[in-house]
C-alpha cells in the first residue's frame, strides 16, 4: 500500500474514489491485499497462490469495467443475449480457477470438485458482504481464524485481512472486488487444506446457499446492527456496495 500510495500508477486521481457518504478514499488496499495473500498461499499451496491470483485478476476486471449489475441471473440472462459482462467473467474465470486449484489440492473426483466449489464460493461470498466498511476483511478475519489451526493458509488469509481492517473501517481505503475475491479464495483455500469430505460438503452448502440467496446476505450485511466503523453512524455507505 505503502509503495502504490508514494507511486500512483497512472495518477493519484485514478486510485481514489468518492464514497456514498462523499469522503475520499483510496484503492490501494485491494491490489496491495490480493498481491500479499496470492504471494503468502503460493508459498503454501501453490494451486491456492495460482486460485487467489485470478481471483484477484477477475476481480480487478470488474472494478475497472465493471456495470454495476448485480446476481447471478442479471449476468447470465445479459450473456445469453450475447453480452459479455464483468459479472460473467468473474463468474467463470474464478470459478475455473477453483476446480483446477481443488483438482490440484485433492486427490478422489467427489472431493475435488467439493473443494472448487468452496473456493469459488468463498470468494464470491466474501464479495457479496463487500458492502459496508470492514464487512469483508471482518469476515475472512472471523471466518478464517478458527481454520488457522488446520491450515498455513488461513493465518494467510486472515494475516492480509488484518493488514487493511483498520483502514477499510476507518473508511480511508476500500479493498474493492479484487481484495474481496482474493481474499475469499485464499479462505476457501484454507478451508479446502484443512477440512476432508464431510468438511468440504458443509462449506460446499454454505456458500451454494449463500450464492442462491445473494441479496438477502448483502442486506443482512449491510444492516445497521453490524456498526464495526466508527463513521458507519453518520449514515455513510461502502462505495463498493
Amino acid at each position: 500500500m505503502a509503495a502504490l500510495r508514494a507511486n500512483a500508477p497512472g495518477g493519484r486521481e485514478r486510485w481514489e474514489r468518492k464514497n456514498y457518504a462523499g469522503r475520499t478514499v483510496e484503492l490501494y488496499a485491494g491490489p496491495a491485499a490480493a498481491l500479499a495473500v496470492a504471494l503468502g498461499a503460493g508459498r503454501v499451496r501453490p494451486a491456492a497462490g495460482v486460485a487467489v491470483a485470478v481471483a484477484g485478476l477477475c476481480g480487478a476486471y470488474d472494478d475497472l469495467a465493471g456495470d454495476h449489475r448485480r446476481g447471478f441471473r442479471a449476468h447470465l440472462g445479459a450473456l445469453r443475449d450475447g453480452e459479455v459482462t464483468s459479472g460473467a467473467v468473474k463468474l467463470f474465470g474464478i470459478s475455473a480457477a477453483g476446480l483446477v486449484a481443488g483438482a490440484l489440492m485433492k486427490e478422489r473426483v467427489v472431493d475435488k470438485a467439493l473443494a472448487g466449489v468452496v473456493i469459488a464460493g468463498a470468494a464470491h461470498f466474501v464479495n457479496l458482504v463487500d458492502v459496508r466498511p470492514g464487512r469483508a476483511a471482518g469476515a475472512v478475519v472471523a471466518l478464517g481464524a478458527p481454520e488457522m489451526a488446520r491450515s498455513e493458509l488461513a493465518a494467510v488469509a486472515v494475516g492480509a485481512a488484518l493488514a487493511v481492517l483498520p483502514d477499510d473501517l476507518s473508511e480511508r481505503v476500500m479493498i474493492g472486488d479484487v481484495g474481496a475475491h482474493a481474499l475469499g479464495a485464499a479462505l476457501g483455500a484454507a478451508v479446502v487444506a484443512g477440512n476432508g469430505r464431510a468438511g468440504l460438503l458443509v462449506h460446499a452448502a454454505a456458500v451454494v446457499a449463500a450464492a442462491v440467496g445473494g441479496d438477502q446476505v448483502s442486506r443482512v450485511a449491510a444492516a445497521d446492527r453490524w456498526r464495526f466503523s466508527r463513521r458507519s453512524e453518520e449514515g455513510s455507505r461502502h462505495s463498493c456496495e
